[in-house]
């Protein structure tokens, strides 16, 4: 069992740069491509998914000065927020890890096959998503079997958040035959994100305004193109925390690069996940009716593309730094949280399609639940790491219990417990 948990964990810390096209090459395969076809298909979507992970880390470098800045301010916290990273790392470590993956795998293809969804959830990397709320019910009860039924729910529960999602998210952000299965964006974000939008429609005045990058583009000229917009963004954010005349110039030029290279980058994931779609959309029809479509289910950091999601996820960095300020009894600096503003900005700018005046209120009213849960519940946090192999010294919170819904779910029942206990 050792040995099958180390293998499983050794393959999962590869990434998604190399867990991408294995996985896109077995389906290739299982759905009739032919081996050339399925091995490029492969290749492409790894390039892809590289290209966007490195000019996702070109944004990150860009304004990390910036972060720099406000990080100065967290001293005096009795509590360490831990990135994400980190906290999948420390998921894998438990008893039923190793069941985890393969359970998921099985369900959805049944699922599939019985045509009770049409998602096929490939990103296997974000299973994690999945393994860290039942990480931590088995952290809370002590009972591994707890901790595996709540992952493998999380897994499933995400693809019907996925279905919802797949039309909208297909044609929003041109990503046809794709949507987003990464737990706390379809299954949180998005439906609260929609449920801010309607309630925006229904306040005079709010309801009218509409700014978005389309139309700064028609109305300004070059000024409304997205690079100008990034280097427009980055010397504002670089004006306002005080840099110097070089890195106001190397944080407009990063994040102009990030504005232009992001969509590139997914635009070559899409050239490989395409034809894997079209196959196992003939494969279903063929097996199980013309209405058997599939979804083929990806990373949140597929939505990035839109110009709206980096203008965005700059500006919150301050607004991050501000509403943390405000959450009562705050006990952490969010020190991680600030390099993950920008997987926020997707489902807000989906949900809000485009408006960046929408968006840009979706992500303060969500960044602020965010640190608010986050805050809230260090102790389940803490007690979560403490079951694992990778050890803090301290109290421990991390951006997944305060956006995670498996998260926030095993959470809020285990306080009710001990409430009537």
């Amino acid at each position: 069992m050792d040995v099958i948990l180390e293998f499983f964990k050794e393959f999962i810390s590869l990434g998604a740069v190399v867990l991408l096209p294995v996985v896109i090459l077995i389906l290739g395969k299982f759905f009739g491509m032919k081996l050339g076809h399925a091995i490029k298909s492969g290749l492409l979507v790894g390039i892809g998914f590289q290209g966007l992970v490195l000019a996702v880390n070109l944004l990150i470098t860009s304004i990390q000065p910036v972060m720099d800045h406000y990080k100065a301010m967290g001293s005096g916290y009795d509590a360490l927020e831990v990135g994400f990273a980190a906290l999948g790392a420390a998921s894998w470590t438990v008893p039923f890890a190793v069941f985890v993956i393969p359970a998921i795998i099985i369900l959805n293809l049944v699922l599939v096959r019985l045509k009770i969804t049409k998602v096929l959830n490939v990103d296997i990397w974000n299973f994690m998503h999945f393994l860290v709320p039942g990480t931590l019910a088995y952290a809370l009860s002590g009972n591994a079997v707890i901790g595996f039924v709540v992952a493998v729910g999380c897994g499933i529960i995400a693809l019907f958040f996925a279905q919802w999602l797949a039309p909208k998210w297909g044609e929003f952000f041109g990503l046809e035959g794709t949507t987003c299965t990464t737990l706390s964006f379809c299954a949180w974000i998005y439906p609260l994100t929609y449920g801010i939008n309607k309630i925006i429609d229904l306040i005079p005045g709010l309801n009218k305004v509409d700014i978005n990058v389309d139309k700064l583009g028609k109305k300004l000229g070059i000024f409304g193109d997205p690079a100008i917009i990034g280097l427009v963004v980055g010397v504002f954010l670089s004006l306002i925390t005080g840099q110097d005349l070089g890195s106001i110039l190397t944080i407009g030029m990063g994040i102009a690069a990030s504005m232009v290279l992001i969509p590139r980058m997914v635009s070559i994931m899409m050239e490989g996940l395409t034809p894997l779609g079209n196959s196992a959309n003939d494969y279903m029809h063929k097996k199980v009716g013309e209405d058997a479509d599939i979804y083929i289910g990806m990373d949140i950091a597929l939505g990035l593309g839109d110009p709206a999601c980096i203008t965005c996820a700059a500006i919150m960095i301050p607004v991050t730094i501000l509403l943390s300020f405000l959450i009562p009894g705050m006990r952490f600096f969010p020190l991680g949280i600030l390099a993950e503003v920008c997987y926020l900005a997707p489902m807000c700018v989906l949900s809000s399609k485009g408006n960046i005046f929408r968006t840009l209120i979706c992500m303060t009213i969500m960044m602020y639940i965010t640190l608010f849960f986050a805050n809230m519940f260090i102790p389940e946090a803490t007690q979560m790491l403490s079951v694992t192999g990778v050890k803090f010294e301290g109290l421990v919170t991390a951006s997944h219990f305060g956006w995670n819904p498996g998260n926030l779910i095993v959470s809020l029942v285990h306080r009710l417990f001990e409430l009537f206990a």
